[in-house]
């Protein structure tokens, strides 16, 4: 018996199955980063971080709230005086000034057009957490949720992984922008009920990930109608709700259900968290609202598994109740979130490359069909080879979003710094530039040491993606094959 077997016959199934998605283009390119990081004086050939949805673009702003205000952490001499208060705190329900600033501050973000109870909020570690809380209240093992495609690589670990739930893609298309429409939807559904699989519910991002689009109100009323008619339960992921930077204006269904009568408001759940809005991923901040009082108390006893620390929750009580702080960052990072979309914008659009038409996140979706060899899945993969290996920029690929068309890219831009930007654009620029010359596109290396084989690419199946947040130094990670050039 080999010792891979024995292990796993020690260990959990669950533990040990695939359903983390470890073996993804996520992965590769997190890697090839993390082995090669760029500096620009270190390593100026390193690769470059385009693949992380982060927001850094306005953490000067939070650094000199944190100096003007030292009172609100524990760890300062004028706010010592707490540490005995926070440190002892384990209530499930959180800190209440903290839902209370939270509250207000989802508020601000949807344009003071909807208030929120801080009693419905449930605490998470981050929206990993609460996607996996709302999924353990709502579904069993077996049952599913649609989700419209493209979609976010990492929902299959959140949703799926631990609860055994399973995803049901609803496809959309470049034909008509990727809408969601009614009659994908009776597709996908119906399909499923053929197959006797219990769909209990719908969930959307909004703004979506990878598009970087905000749904219309008309779109919005209609899922909201096709979950009540069937009575099945929709969530909303609105975690880049405040990077909404341009016309149209963002609607939550926060606001759109309060316009719809009759409507079933206890199947809406809203997932929420502080990491893409004010860039604070590594807070582990996140919320499940629900509008459903027996989600609310099930989901606080869940919450115990996740709670976001007392200090943290201290300290962001008090930024988040700042009024004027929260206004001015709020429209500070909307004018510095356009500025860097319009900057990235204006090269794709001078080497001819279109991109998905977007007015939030932090991203661009990428088109990069014409360059392909040929328009297969395959030949996506060898492009993302060459990008991450010769350019050394870090995307990600559209098959990893369950795309149904090769030749999409994820570019992040909002994770670095202007310097580093003219860098990245500098090496797309000429990238572009020297492929469109040829007269016939062919993948053609830069380096004499990259090593591929056609052999082992495969479009990536949307049970083994995930985001690169999900790799730890300290396990090992599969070494992916490389693509030869030819």
């Amino acid at each position: 018996m080999d010792l891979g077997s024995k292990n796993n016959q020690l260990l959990s199934k669950i533990a040990t199955n695939d359903k983390h998605g470890e073996n993804s283009p996520y992965f590769d390119g997190w890697k090839a980063y993390d082995k090669n990081p760029f500096h620009p004086s270190n390593n100026p050939e390193g690769v470059i971080q385009m693949g992380l949805a982060e927001n850094q673009l306005c953490f000067d702003l939070i650094e000199e709230w944190i100096k003007n205000n030292p009172k609100s952490s524990i760890c300062t001499f004028e706010g010592v005086h707490k540490f005995r208060d926070i440190a002892n705190f384990q209530d499930y329900h959180g800190l209440p000034e903290f839902r209370s600033a939270l509250a207000n501050f989802m508020s601000k973000v949807r344009g003071d057009k909807v208030r929120f109870d801080p009693n419905r909020i449930v605490m998470s570690g981050g929206a990993t957490g609460a996607n996996e809380l709302i999924m353990f209240c709502l579904a069993n093992p077996g049952d599913a949720f649609l989700v419209p495609t493209p979609y976010y690589p990492a929902f299959l670990r959140d949703l799926c992984w631990r609860t055994r739930m399973q995803l049901i893609p609803v496809q959309c298309d470049s034909s008509n922008n990727f809408k969601i429409t009614r009659e994908a939807l009776e597709t996908a559904y119906n399909k499923a009920k053929e197959d006797n699989i219990n769909v209990k519910g719908l969930i959307i991002t909004n703004p979506s990930n990878p598009l970087g689009t905000t749904l219309d109100r008309e779109t919005l009323k209609s899922l909201v109608s096709f979950i009540n008619e069937n009575n099945i339960h929709l969530v909303c992921d609105e975690i880049y709700a405040a990077t909404v930077f341009s016309s149209p204006s963002y609607v939550s269904v926060s606001e759109l259900i309060q316009e719809m009568e009759p409507c079933k408001k206890e199947l809406i759940h809203i997932i929420y968290s502080l990491s893409k809005d004010m860039g604070f991923p590594g807070f582990r901040v996140g919320i499940v609202y629900s509008f459903n009082d027996e989600v609310v108390n099930c989901g606080r006893k869940m919450s115990s598994f996740g709670l976001v620390s007392s200090q943290t929750q201290h300290m962001l009580a008090s930024m988040l109740s700042d009024d004027r702080f929260v206004d001015n960052f709020l429209a500070e990072s909307k004018r510095r979130l356009a500025k860097r979309h319009s900057i990235f914008s204006k090269v794709l659009e001078e080497v001819n490359i279109a991109k998905f038409p977007s007015n939030a996140g932090l991203f661009c979706w990428m088109n990069l069909k014409s360059l392909l060899k040929e328009q297969t899945f395959e030949a996506e993969m060898m492009l993302w080879h060459v990008i991450i290996n010769e350019v050394k920029l870090n995307v990600s690929p559209g098959s990893s979003f369950n795309c149904s068309e090769p030749g999409w890219f994820r570019v992040c831009f909002a994770n670095m710094d202007d310097e580093t930007v003219e860098v990245a654009l500098r090496r797309i620029r000429i990238f572009i530039e020297k492929e469109t010359k040829k007269p016939e596109m062919q993948v053609k290396s830069w380096q004499r040491n990259l090593q591929l084989s056609f052999s082992s690419i495969r479009r990536f199946d949307h049970e083994t993606i995930m985001s690169p947040h999900m790799m730890s130094p300290h396990s090992p990670i599969p070494q992916s094959p490389l693509v030869k050039a030819t």
